[in-house]
Order: C-alpha cells, then structure tokens, then sequence
C-alpha cells in the first residue's frame, strides 16, 4: 500500500513511517520544513513538502494522488496556542479529507484523543480544552464525508518500549500508550479496511496488537 500521512515528521508519524516500511508498503511523509526530509528518509518515506496551514485542498490532492489511504498525524504541537489548535488540528484535518475526495482515495484514518466526547471538566488547561474541542470538531466533520474512515483516539502517549498489546474498544478505561504501539495498529488498521466507519479508543492491554484489530474489525452478530 502507499499511504500518506500529514505530520509525517511528528514521533507517532515517524514511527508508523518506519512500521509500514517495514511491512513493505510505502509510506508519504507530508512534513512543513524542507530540514524533516532527510529524517523522513531515513524512516523509509517518501518526502512530500506541503503546509497544510498554508496549503489548498488542490495541493493537498496532488500531494496523496496515487495513495491507497491517508493519515492525518499533524498536530500544531506543544508550546501552540489554542488558534493553532483549531487550524492544524481541527482545519489541517478537514484539509486532508477534502483533499484526498479530489485525488480519489477514500481510506482516511485520524488520529483523535481521548476525551473528545464530553465537556472538558473545570480546571482544564484551556489551550488543552481548545485541543479536545479541535478533535472532537474534526472527528464530525469526517464522520459526516463519504469517505472510508476509522478515528483512533489513544490515550496518554507516552516513550515507553513497545509492548506489542494493546486494549482496543469502543470505549476503553482511561490510561497510557507508547507511541510506537499506537503506531503498530495505525498499520494494523489500515490492513483492516472491515475498520472503517469505527471510533476505536486505545491504551496498553494485553491482547497482540493484529488480534485486537482482527477483534474489533469482526462483524456484529
């Protein structure tokens, strides 16, 4: 498969580069600044050069034509304001969506979070609350296209060792994840297109990461 991913150069992104990459497909690293390419290289990506804060949905199709699916994996980052949050990670995600329609490929797979469902509870952080708020906007705005989507909402992302196991539901007690196992089943996932159309919340478990794709990709009785 050849699949691009906005934010290629961001850690899940690089992780998941190298992850397909070893499964022989071919992974398109969008990344901001000419300096990522040659780390992107290096993971076994294609370098693509695109903005998608200062891209158009036409750029964006002639980045992903001849993809197979596409990723969104950008984030505005720490340290960014709450503005940001709503153009990478609200807008940037639309972007992408609008213009992978153009190029044709209809496998699109999120990135969210944890936590997008209800009303931040008081006290939360408000550049972090204007990060749920951008996700959870993102995600209706998928949901709502006629594209062959799947959101995964990790939990806390953290530079553990891989495990290999995860817990990958619906809906999941809350807790971490190293982001090299988020990257695994971003991979898993998009081998799994009987995934689309689910909103699969992720921590560390116990179950082999194929084995909880191959679970929740199962049809309901």
């Amino acid at each position: 498969m050849r699949i691009a991913i906005a934010g290629g150069h961001g850690q899940v992104a690089r992780l998941l580069s190298r992850a397909l990459a070893a499964r022989g497909d071919v992974p398109v690293a969008l990344v901001r600044q000419l300096e990522h390419v040659e780390d992107v290289q290096a993971d076994g990506a294609e370098p693509v050069v695109l903005d998608l804060e200062r891209a158009n949905a036409r750029d964006v199709a002639e980045a992903v034509s001849g993809a197979d699916a596409v990723v969104f994996a950008a984030g505005a980052g720490p340290g960014s304001g709450a503005e940001r949050k709503d153009t990478v990670d609200r807008a940037a995600a639309g972007l992408l969506a609008d213009g992978a329609a153009q190029a044709g490929v209809r496998r699109y797979v999120l990135i969210s979070s944890m936590g997008v469902d209800g009303v931040p509870p008081a006290g939360t952080d408000e550049v972090f609350a204007a990060y749920l708020r951008a996700k959870a906007a993102s995600e209706a705005d998928l949901r709502e296209r006629d594209l062959d989507w799947t959101v995964v909402r990790p939990g806390r992302l953290t530079d553990d060792e891989p495990t290999g196991t995860v817990r990958l539901d619906a809906s999941v007690p809350r807790g971490d994840v190293p982001r090299a196992d988020v990257a695994a089943v971003l991979a898993a996932v998009l081998h799994s297109p009987e995934t689309a159309g689910l909103v699969l919340e992720l921590t560390s478990g116990v179950v082999p990461v194929e084995a909880a794709v191959a679970a929740v990709a199962e049809p309901a009785d």
